[in-house]
């Protein structure tokens, strides 16, 4: 009996075919290879988020060096396999026939998962469920009018992204508005906008926006230095008045009111907003069992799932598609532009209170929760150990999510048509 080691592993036969046939495809693998070992070396360290990077470039590396000949549909159903039929081993994202999902469901793993809770939006909420839960609005309460400011200027990047993609990117207004949205630096919230305006398009959107907001936080501490001198970054804030507390029923009744409010104004992004301040109102309303249930296992299960999700589906002929390469750019683009929009407003707010307001909260308007405010703090903290800006960060940051989805519904409102 002579053997074939190629049958034997399997994966070998296919990079050499790779290699033979398509080179470009096979140095992509290879390369998002060992993008997956260093998103999960940076998360390990701490320099990217671990609770999404370790699992996505896990996946990421795995899928790479994982696509066979495999060609379920026609396998399932007994006919001629197609020896062209290149699929992953693990997820198929394209499958639009309810027949061949059905067949597909019952033989990938995540596929149940991926077509449950992923590409219907699900997932996006229920992160949201759980972000909303760990929220405290009396940040935004105590000092509504500056959170507001700064969180619009940080809207620089969704805004003017639209039109960049359009005019050199060459994608349509609603190709162009979700990539936009990956300036909001919210990804739940660019899963649910792209879902609705470029499907055709989301798993790479998200893709894109998912490994840039791991670069939110390396990257935005030498934005910071670069645009604030250090006497800038010195600046102190006062603390808060205790005789001004906001209470947990003014906090309950502002999430009551503006879920409402919200909800009736854009009802194509209430998912969105329903997810998010019914976390807030279970924090608020002192259900301590639901509090845990959804600050703990729901968020971490769905962040869990979302990064192995968003890795396998980082598949290299997904992401060498000559429609999403441009997507590296104009994501990077968006995220810059919102970043350099909130150190603006930074300044602005420096500048109107005559110089008692430290601009380097400017950052935490982009909305990537709570991670941009943890950079101005640590930043600030890095200039004057004594100085604490956490509190005005955070309303910044809170103020920041509400906008990215109001400027979301807006666009799905607009464009979807």
């Amino acid at each position: 009996m002579n053997t074939n080691w190629l049958d034997i592993f399997q994966g070998v036969g296919v990079m050499m075919a790779s290699f033979a046939n398509e080179p470009g495809i096979a140095i992509a693998r290879i390369l998002l290879v060992l993008l997956g070992f260093l998103l999960i070396y940076l998360g390990r360290k701490g320099v990217l988020e671990p609770l999404l990077m370790i699992p996505m470039g896990l996946g990421m590396a795995t899928i790479n060096v994982s696509a066979m000949f495999f060609d379920p549909i026609n396998m399932a159903a007994g006919g001629k396999v197609d020896p062209n039929a290149v699929n992953n081993l693990f997820l198929d994202s394209t499958a639009s026939n309810n027949d061949h999902l059905m067949t597909l469901m019952q033989i990938d793993w995540l596929q149940p998962v991926y077509t449950l809770t992923f590409s219907n939006g699900l997932i996006a909420c229920l992160v949201f469920i759980g972000i909303g839960s760990l929220l405290d609005v009396g940040f935004v309460m105590a000092r509504p009018y500056v959170s507001a400011i700064i969180a619009l200027f940080a809207e620089l990047g969704t805004m003017l992204t639209l039109p960049l993609a359009v005019m050199f990117g060459g994608y349509s207004l609603q190709d162009a508005a979700a990539i936009a949205l990956v300036g909001g630096a919210d990804g739940p919230m660019v899963l649910f906008a792209s879902l609705k305006l470029s499907p055709h398009l989301f798993v790479p959107i998200t893709v894109v926006a998912y490994m840039y907001l791991g670069l939110a936080y390396g990257g935005f501490p030498y934005m910071i230095r670069l645009l604030i001198p250090e006497k800038l970054r010195k600046i102190q804030m006062p603390a808060d008045d205790p005789a001004k507390k906001v209470t947990s029923g003014q906090k309950l009744t502002f999430a009551v009111v503006c879920c409402v409010l919200l909800s009736f104004l854009f009802p194509v992004a209430s998912p969105l907003f329903f997810s998010l301040f019914l976390g807030i109102a279970i924090r608020e309303s002192g259900l301590d069992k639901f509090h845990y249930l959804v600050s703990e296992i729901v968020l971490y299960a769905s962040t869990l799932t979302l990064g192995l999700l968003l890795g396998v589906l980082c598949e290299a002929k997904t992401i060498m598609d000559p429609k999403v390469l441009p997507l590296l750019i104009f994501g990077l683009v968006a995220l810059g532009l919102s970043g350099l929009g909130g150190l603006i407003g930074g300044y602005f707010m420096y500048f109107v209170t005559g110089g008692k307001f430290n601009p380097v909260i400017g950052i935490a308007g982009v909305s990537c929760v709570p991670t941009t405010a943890k950079v101005a703090q640590k930043c600030v903290s890095k200039a004057n150990p004594g100085a604490i800006v956490m509190h005005y960060a955070l309303g910044a940051n809170i103020f920041g999510v509400i906008t990215t989805a109001i400027i979301a519904a807006i666009y799905i409102s607009l464009l979807n048509k």
